[in-house]
C-alpha cells in the first residue's frame, strides 16, 4: 500500500480506521447474535469476541502499521468488541424468549424480559 496514501493525506487514514472500527464493532453484534440464535450460553461469546480481538489487532498492524503485540491496545479492542457482542447476544436472547415462550414472557425492555402475570 506505499504510496496509496501519503503522509500528509491523513483524512484518508482517519476513514479507513473509522471503517475497521464498523466492521469490526458489526462483527461483534453478529457474534453476539449467532451464538443466542443457536441457544448456546453466553460465555461462548466471552471466547469469539478474544478471537475477534486478535483479528482486531492484525488488522490495525497490517493497514496502519500498529503494534501486534500490546496488551493496553488488545484489551481495549476486547472490551470494545464484548460491549457490542453481549448487546447483541442479549436483544436477539430477549426476541427469542418472548417469541417462543409469548405464554410465559414478556418483553421487559430491549435486553430484558420478565414472566407474564
Amino acid at each position: 500500500m506505499q504510496g496509496l496514501f501519503f503522509e500528509s493525506d491523513t483524512g484518508a487514514r482517519y476513514v479507513l480506521r473509522f471503517i475497521v472500527l464498523l466492521i469490526g464493532l458489526w462483527t461483534a453484534w453478529r457474534t453476539g447474535r449467532a451464538v443466542a440464535e443457536g441457544w448456546k450460553e453466553l460465555p461462548l461469546v466471552f471466547v469469539y469476541v478474544l478471537l475477534l480481538g486478535v483479528m482486531m489487532r492484525f488488522l490495525h498492524f497490517a493497514l496502519f502499521q500498529g503494534p501486534f503485540l500490546a496488551a493496553g491496545y488488545y484489551v481495549l479492542d476486547v472490551v470494545l468488541l464484548l460491549i457490542f457482542a453481549v448487546a447483541g447476544f442479549r436483544q436477539r436472547r430477549t426476541s427469542q424468549m418472548v417469541e417462543n415462550y409469548y405464554w410465559l414472557y414478556e418483553r421487559a425492555g430491549t435486553f430484558s424480559w420478565k414472566k407474564k402475570n
